[in-house]
C-alpha cells in the first residue's frame, strides 16, 4: 500500500463490528523476505539502490502497531515462513524480467549490460540445479 494507514484505516471502515483484518509483509528488514536473495546481490551491485528493506511493515512489530493505532482489538502478530522450490537457477529469474513490483521494475530500469551483470551475480549466488528459498513474513491480524 502507498499509505498503508489509510488502506488499514479503510478495511476497519468497511468490515463488520467483530470482524476480523489481516494483513502480512515479506520480512525484507532482516532478508528473510521471499526476493532477499535478489536484493542482497542488487545492493551489492548498486549501493544507492532503494530495495524494498524500508518498505512500512516489513520489520517485526510494524503491522500490528499500525493496526492497535488504527483502533483494532485483540492484535496479534506472527512470522510465516513458507518454502518455494525451484527446478533452476532460470525458473527463479523469470519473474524479475516481467516488470513487476518493485524489483521487476528495478530490473527493467537497468541498462541491458547492467541487467546481464546482475543475472550473472544472481546465478553466482544461488545453486544451478533444484534449490529451495525459505522466506518469512510478518502478519498482523485484528478485530474491528
Amino acid at each position: 500500500m502507498t499509505d498503508p494507514v489509510a488502506g488499514v484505516t479503510e478495511m476497519a471502515r468497511v468490515t463488520k463490528p467483530g470482524g476480523t483484518i489481516a494483513a502480512c509483509i515479506w520480512d525484507h528488514g532482516t532478508d528473510r523476505g521471499a526476493l532477499s536473495p535478489f536484493w542482497k546481490v542488487a545492493r551489492a551491485l548498486d549501493a544507492a539502490l532503494d530495495d524494498e528493506s524500508g518498505q512500512f511493515g516489513a520489520r517485526e512489530g510494524q503491522l500490528a502497531q499500525l493496526f492497535e493505532r488504527v483502533g483494532l482489538h485483540d492484535v496479534r502478530s506472527m512470522l510465516l515462513t513458507v518454502h518455494r522450490d525451484y527446478g533452476s537457477f532460470d525458473e527463479w529469474w523469470e519473474p524479475f524480467t516481467w516488470g513487476v513490483g518493485p524489483a521487476g521494475a528495478y530490473v527493467q530500469s537497468l541498462a541491458d549490460d547492467r541487467r546481464e551483470a546482475l543475472r550473472r551475480a544472481c546465478a553466482a549466488s544461488l545453486p544451478a540445479g533444484p534449490f529451495t528459498i525459505d522466506a518469512s513474513a510478518w502478519t498482523a491480524i485484528g478485530t474491528v
